[in-house]
């Protein structure tokens, strides 16, 4: 599929407006994901100088804080997407003058990271939630060195299948916008320049004691962005409706209703860049200092 055709699909006034009236917490979800992600460290020797926890507040401050403590002695850049999103995690994070850990830990910077400035961008269930990904992609490997990584996890296409088909059998528009495949996003790492992308999936299952809780739930974690989903408020019948035929089509044995979510874990580096020889050729000054840093190969 061509950039255009790929998932996922969102209407940008919609994105926008969540990103300006999301609730200003971290989803108990989304510090599961990270905890999880967190676990994938173990196999990266790299330390950071510098990293970046890209959308830290709705990414998750518990799992910002265990960072923090992994990386003590590395500035940190903490990227929000408007300024109350800045703010409130700026009540998170930040740690008063007269605390002692806040003269023993490196500085954060509540700012998106200056080009080449860190060796890690983390960044937690934020890709699924922007209209453009590449552009965020190159932005993201913008920011790290040479050699440096990025770690990241999205929701995948399988997520609430289950009320994607309670929505089809009643008719409606679709129940929420389509999510990239795993391996669309290792492609787009390519082609946006990262190296060695390695990605894998889990689906998670989420159980629910009524319908109104599993509804209240899926209102924290993001809305339905399809550019084709119900155009105009509904009411209470309708509600009442979807309610019933949730607590009809998803309730197990155990009297719960159950959701699914499927979680794509990314990781790729930032390789040295390579350089096209011809009759003449030009390269940049920070290029051709890249280059001399890296690794010398073998004689």
């Amino acid at each position: 599929m061509t950039p255009a055709q790929r998932p996922p699909t969102l209407d940008p006034l919609a994105v926008s407006r969540w990103h300006h009236t999301a609730p200003l917490t971290s989803p108990w979800l989304h510090e599961e994901v990270a905890s999880r992600m967190q676990d994938r460290l173990q196999w990266i020797k790299l330390q950071p100088q510098a990293w970046a926890h890209w959308g830290a507040l709705r990414g998750g401050l518990q799992a910002h804080a265990q960072l923090v403590r992994t990386y003590q002695n590395s500035v940190c850049f903490v990227a929000e997407a408007n300024t109350p999103r800045v703010q409130e995690a700026i009540k998170g994070i930040a740690k008063p003058w007269w605390n002692p850990k806040h003269w023993l830990s490196a500085p954060t910077r509540f700012e998106a990271p200056p080009p080449a400035s860190v060796d890690m961008l983390w960044a937690n269930m934020a890709l699924h939630e922007t209209d453009d990904p590449q552009a965020l992609l190159a932005q993201w490997h913008q920011a790290l060195r040479i050699n440096g990584f990025l770690m990241f996890s999205c929701l995948g296409p399988d997520t609430a299948h289950e009320l994607r088909e309670v929505y089809a059998q009643l008719g409606w528009p679709p129940a929420g916008h389509e999510l990239t495949d795993m391996h669309d996003w290792g492609d787009m790492l390519v082609q946006t320049g990262f190296a060695q992308p390695v990605m894998d999936m889990e689906r998670i299952t989420l159980t629910y004691q009524t319908p109104a809780r599993l509804l209240q739930e899926l209102a924290e974690l993001g809305r339905n962005f399809h550019p084709a989903r119900f155009p105009a408020l509904r009411g209470r019948a309708w509600k009442a409706q979807l309610e019933q035929s949730l607590a009809q089509h998803l309730t197990g044995e155990d009297g719960r209703l159950s959701l699914t979510f499927e979680v794509i874990y990314g990781h790729a580096l930032k390789a040295p860049p390579k350089i096209k020889v011809s009759a003449l050729s030009a390269v940049s000054v920070a290029d051709m200092r890249s280059m001399l840093r890296g690794p010398r190969p073998p004689v």
